[in-house]
């Protein structure tokens, strides 16, 4: 006969206890959320070198947005000041247009009271074209000289007034485009680098150290790039004053050797070394975006500050001062030249001999002394010579 018990569900034992099969899978997901939960802070979470990164672009781009921001500035303030002049022109000709129309009034009504007969005088000065009266003969012919001198000013002086207002009105168009790029700038600079911020706030106390600790590890390699490429510019100098001493020993009075850089006493290298004097002045000041000094500098506001100080006039920001002078290679680098970074140019310093530039780094820092190879050999874009 066969039985009715139910057949018993093989469980697991859990320490010599046999589970059901529901509850061992209930153990299983358990423990599998209980591991996802675990893990996902972690997985989420950027490492920190991604950190860095992160940041590090996040500085950069703000630093290219800050150029932007430079550029649309200095247009803005120069499209205002041609618009100013374009409207105080717009009204001296108005007035001057409403001053011939007084005349042609004069002519009109002196005429009406003594009973002469020009009425086309009178009907012009309500006309929209008034062109299309005085280009009937039969009236030119009718009107004194001092009247038909009356009409050409007041035909001359509508043509001018109405040019200058549609030169007006295409200026004030300018200006309004140039000031909606100052708005976009301005809004990306501020946030990239809130973001920025957001990302460094969040690092823990340990991680903050790990990552200066990484900070300093690229500041002595850009030291010991700065080093050899210090010894190489002694040498070839090293290299150059041999040359000259044996052109001079031949009589030939010449050197086969010379570098580009500036002859001691020379008019460059005198404004040269006034530029880097008084950048080197300006260390410890912060780096401010958009700021041209005194109290505080963005990269190119520095370098624009240091050789106006010399006497000589750069354009304000890192694309246009990357033209404003003699490119040389990095090995021919003096002090003073301008060095370039990146390849969408968003940084510049100043050069100050041994490898090392005087520079406004990026938010949260300050003017200082560095390595030219702060950011690596492959960053810097070219060294122009100023003057």
């Amino acid at each position: 006969m066969a039985s009715h018990r139910k057949s018993r569900s093989t469980g697991t034992r859990v320490a010599g206890i046999r589970t059901p099969a529901l509850a061992t899978a209930a153990l299983t997901s358990v423990a599998l959320l209980s591991q996802t939960a675990n893990a996902a802070p972690s997985d989420d979470r950027p490492s920190l070198e991604e950190v860095e990164k992160k940041v590090d672009d996040l500085y950069r781009q703000a630093g290219s947005a800050t150029e932007k921001y430079n550029a649309a500035k200095e247009k803005t303030s120069k499209q205002r000041k041609k618009v100013d002049t374009l409207l105080d022109d717009v009204a001296k000709r108005t007035q001057k247009l409403n001053d011939a129309r007084t005349e042609l009034g004069s002519f009109a009504s002196a005429q009406y009271r003594t009973g002469a007969s020009v009425p086309e005088t009178a009907t012009l000065l309500l006309a929209d074209s008034p062109q299309d009266y005085f280009d009937q003969n039969q009236l030119m012919n009718r009107l004194t000289g001092r009247q038909k001198t009356a009409v050409d000013d007041y035909v001359t002086q509508q043509s001018e007034t109405m040019k200058k207002r549609q030169e007006a009105t295409e200026g004030l168009d300018t200006l309004t485009d140039s000031q909606n790029d100052l708005k976009t700038a301005k809004s990306t600079v501020q946030k990239k680098l809130a973001t920025a911020r957001e990302l460094l706030s969040e690092l823990t106390a340990e991680e903050k150290a790990r990552l200066a600790a990484i900070e300093k590890k690229k500041q002595e390699e850009a030291a010991r790039k700065a080093a050899e490429l210090a010894k190489q510019q002694a040498a070839e100098e090293a290299e150059r004053k041999r040359q000259e001493e044996a052109a001079q020993q031949q009589g030939s009075g010449s050197s086969s050797g010379s570098s580009e850089s500036p002859t001691p006493g020379s008019s460059n290298g005198t404004q040269a070394q006034k530029a880097l004097a008084f950048a080197q002045a300006q260390i410890g000041k912060p780096y401010v975006w958009g700021a041209t000094g005194p109290g505080s500098y963005d990269c190119s506001g520095l370098t624009q500050a240091a050789w106006k100080a010399a006497g000589v006039t750069l354009p304000r920001t890192t694309y246009d001062q990357v033209n404003a002078g003699t490119t040389v290679s990095v090995s021919q680098a003096q002090p003073g030249d301008l060095v370039f970074f990146y390849d969408d140019i968003s940084h510049v310093g100043l050069y100050v001999g041994d490898g090392k530039m005087v520079h406004a780094p990026k938010p949260g820092a300050y003017v200082r002394e560095e390595s030219i190879f702060y950011d690596g050999e492959s960053s810097i874009y070219s060294v122009v010579r100023p003057a």
